[in-house]
């Protein structure tokens, strides 16, 4: 009976190992070491950038702390004796962030098209993104004064600068999600002989769509805030008179602008919320 209990004991362990599987099986090591080798990129680029974005200034956050607390002091008490003005600003500021939104929108969805890999030869891909790369690098800000200088201050300068910086974006964001569809569709649209017209309408679009609608609706509260931001620099709407309020040291009035700006952005995001669950 021992001796034959001894082999089964010795034989035991062996079996056991070679019925554990080998954790380290199917392990794609060169994704892994690729992986760290992105990470220890990102760690060297913080650490390369922390002295020159002085990030040893984190301190001040704490140590004047009361002179955030006395500038922010003025701000506490607004002042909407003029509120039927500022709110008639804020309109100009979402008509002109509609505009902007809508302008691109029409050229962004072609743009989307011709800058995916999977629909067009690369002698149209590439010049198509250069150009949407060249929209999209250059700031609202500077295409604005671009505008103005052109058309003159107003509206219309902030219209066209949110329109040509917004196209770059979305017809980057569009195209991401053409390159990101089902092929199958679209090859059962082609083999009934469809053109490449009838292959994008039928067998992209429905596809991409939903992410389209939300990617437009995102880029509509987005270009609330720039809006905004754009009339510092005389392209009409509540900037500009945001930005004399705070030159001429009129606190009040300026937080009672900020209310209505917050409130519209708030606004803003709920009516999106809505229509991205109508439309999705």
């Amino acid at each position: 009976m021992s001796t034959t209990s001894e082999p089964l004991s010795a034989a035991s362990p062996s079996r056991a190992a070679q019925a554990m599987p080998d954790i380290n099986a199917g392990r794609d090591w060169s994704r892994t070491l690729w992986n760290l080798a992105i990470l220890a990129g990102v760690v060297a680029a913080l650490a390369i950038s922390w002295g020159p974005a002085e990030m040893g200034r984190w301190t001040f956050l704490f140590t004047d702390a009361a002179n955030m607390a006395d500038y922010a002091s003025g701000f506490l008490n607004p002042d909407f004796t003029d509120w039927r003005y500022y709110v008639e600003e804020m309109v100009v500021t979402v008509e002109i962030a509609v505009w902007g939104t809508f302008l691109s929108l029409i050229v962004s969805i072609p743009f989307g098209i011709l800058c995916a890999h999977n629909m067009v030869p690369w002698w149209v891909l590439h010049p198509c993104r250069r150009l949407m790369d060249v929209f999209r690098a250059i700031h609202e800000v500077v295409w604005a004064v671009l505008f103005v200088v052109a058309v003159g201050l107003g509206p219309f300068a902030g219209v066209m600068a949110l329109f040509v910086h917004n196209t770059g974006i979305m017809a980057k964001l569009f195209s991401e999600a053409v390159e990101s569809i089902d092929p199958r569709p679209v090859e059962g649209i082609r083999s009934t002989g469809a053109t490449r017209i009838q292959e994008v309408i039928f067998g992209v679009v429905p596809q991409v769509l939903p992410l389209w609608v939300s990617y437009t609706l995102y880029r509509l509260e987005t270009n609330v805030r720039t809006a905004t931001i754009l009339g510092v620099i005389g392209a009409g709407g509540i900037g500009q008179v945001l930005f004399e309020s705070v030159r001429g040291f009129y606190y009040p009035q300026s937080s009672a602008i900020l209310v209505i700006v917050v409130v519209t952005v708030v606004l803003t995001d709920l009516l999106s919320q809505q229509l991205r669950k109508f439309v999705t």
